[in-house]
């Protein structure tokens, strides 16, 4: 595992959206989700990897856009794939509001 990230350079989303409807690929698909993640480089919002279809680990896999941020309340925290490391990214603005877990409730 690196010390730092080397691919920060990437990150296009500055400005975290003020809401989502939850997993755009668990909507689509009709499935459900544990937690949110929301892609830096596109802005894409899937699921985490304890949720069944582990969707935001599947658009880094389609896109190879390498680095997440939780959206859940209260959490700050980035992970890079290909770095295999977290992280806390300075520069992100915003709060969003999230739905509830499906698979939560």
């Amino acid at each position: 595992m690196s010390a730092e990230c080397s691919h920060i350079g990437e990150i296009q989303v500055k400005r975290l959206p003020e809401s989502v409807d939850g997993c755009e690929d668990c909507l689509r698909e009709g499935t459900g989700w544990v937690h949110l993640r929301l892609c830096l480089v596109c802005g894409h919002v899937g699921c985490c990897d304890n949720s069944p279809e582990r969707h935001a680990t599947r658009h880094f896999e389609e896109t190879g856009h390498q680095l997440i941020r939780s959206i859940e309340p209260g959490e700050e925290w980035s992970w890079c794939y290909v770095d295999e490391i977290a992280m806390i990214v300075d520069g992100i603005e915003g709060q969003t509001r999230i739905p509830p877990s499906p698979l939560l409730s």
